[in-house]
């Protein structure tokens, strides 16, 4: 199984917090997994680290590795399907992700039950 993490799921991870399930816990730590952090992630978590809307680690790239988890870069071919994309939900990094998990063909692991409006694999935290 191959997923993507939303922002608020990885920055939940991070820090053990318990409204990751017990079902979604075991799926992230199992060695079997495959889980990746679009890029979309990391510059929506230093947006918001520098407008002080929110805390996390100074570097999250930087704990990436230690965590098992794979980068996954923004390409043309993800930034055309983003466009694309029905308006139906309007944050630009999560119709980012959507487009990735789409393209890359990955479940998404969210708490945002709005991301259900698209033909997408899902994982509800």
């Amino acid at each position: 199984m191959s997923l993507l993490l939303d922002s608020h799921v990885l920055l939940w991870w991070l820090e053990d917090n318990p409204k990751i399930g017990p079902v979604v816990l075991a799926t992230l730590a199992d060695p079997k997994t495959r889980v990746l952090v679009s890029a979309a992630s990391i510059w929506e978590i230093g947006i918001k680290q520098a407008l002080g809307k929110l805390h996390a680690p100074e570097s999250i790239l930087d704990l990436l590795p230690e965590e098992g988890f794979e980068t996954l870069p923004i390409t043309a071919r993800h930034a055309e399907a983003a466009a694309r994309l029905p308006l139906l939900h309007r944050d630009p990094f999560d119709r980012m992700l959507v487009a990735q998990a789409h393209l890359e063909r990955l479940t998404l692991v969210t708490h945002d039950e709005a991301l259900w409006a698209y033909d997408l694999e899902i994982l509800m935290v």
